[in-house]
């Protein structure tokens, strides 16, 4: 099969096709020849440097939807033939940017009929990262006032369509180019963060979501309500941050996406609704994961690119 290998950790130019054995299902898994698979930040950050990961070789990507060729032993949730998507185990379970890959049969769900693989192949990842954020860490109840940071974004976009289906009043910031999409998305308000401070329109913030590293997270706790709970979405929690939180009152939660049959299927049936919709900027070859790549660093993607072998 063809799939993106890399090497070693560098810059776009240790992303390589190259020839591989398709890989065998083992007991509970599932072999699925991808239809499209959706590029995320994380896919960018462990081909630069080490994140997760041991030295390479590897093929990254955890995003995917496709047709269920082959079931391992023990497999009763599909057949061959079944059309899937699912996001591989996160972080260690990545292959999905190649022509078939690997995973347990419970990191998928089935796909709805009313979307096509390329919308179902982009939203794993952010779908699953709002949703768990969202229903699992937060509770998000109808009349809360959740704050989405980087609305515009893989997350973000779909952090959104969420909340709102949640019954939630929904901030978002976004660059003021996005303000319409944003919108176009369910949100209330939308704040311009290069020319705002949040801090200065924002308050009584019930959830925010917070997926960046830099001082936006412990600005985000003054506009949290006491009892409120900021979601991190990367690590790195400083002392000043979480001291800032028990001085308010606000829970922080820093969480790491999980693969999840049960989300799956709750995202599958958000799709199949119309509640929910990947936003997808670009469908790229497979043979071009270094271009996406590329357009991925350069920080002004709107909701998701994917690929397709």
């Amino acid at each position: 099969m063809r799939a993106i290998s890399q090497q070693r950790y560098g810059g776009l130019d240790v992303l390589q096709e190259v020839d591989l054995p398709v890989p065998q299902p083992g007991p509970g898994q599932i072999l699925v020849r991808v239809r499209a698979a959706g590029v995320n930040p994380t896919d960018w950050k462990n081909r630069a440097r080490r994140v997760w990961f041991e030295q390479p070789p590897r093929v990254l990507g955890w995003d995917l939807s496709g047709t269920v060729e082959e079931v391992g032993f023990g497999v009763t949730l599909f057949r061959p033939g079944d059309e899937v998507f699912g996001m591989l185990p996160y972080p260690h379970g990545v292959g999905s940017h190649a022509e078939y890959a690997v995973g347990p049969a419970r990191a998928f769900a089935a796909k709805p009929a009313e979307i096509d693989h390329v919308q179902a192949g982009a939203l794993p990842l952010a779908a699953l990262t709002a949703y768990q954020a969202l229903v699992d860490t937060a509770d998000v109840r109808p009349g809360q006032h959740v704050l989405v940071h980087a609305a515009a974004g893989g997350v973000g976009h779909l952090a959104v369509q969420i909340a709102k289906h949640l019954g939630a009043r929904v901030t978002g910031t976004a660059s003021a180019a996005k303000h319409d999409f944003v919108r176009s998305l369910g949100a209330d308000e939308v704040v311009d963060y290069r020319t705002t401070d949040f801090r200065d329109v924002v308050r009584d913030v019930d959830v925010a979501l917070v997926p960046m590293t830099d001082a936006t997270r412990i600005r985000t706790v003054e506009v949290l309500r006491p009892g409120g709970t900021l979601v991190a979405l990367l690590p790195g929690a400083t002392e000043e941050e979480l001291a800032a939180c028990a001085d308010r009152g606000v829970r922080y939660a820093a969480m790491l996406v999980e693969h999840d049959h049960t989300g799956m299927t709750a995202v599958a049936d958000l799709a199949r609704k119309g509640a929910l919709r990947a936003h997808v900027q670009e469908v790229i070859p497979l043979s071009e994961a270094a271009r996406a790549h590329a357009l991925g660093e350069e920080g002004h993607v709107t909701g998701k690119l994917v690929l397709v072998p």
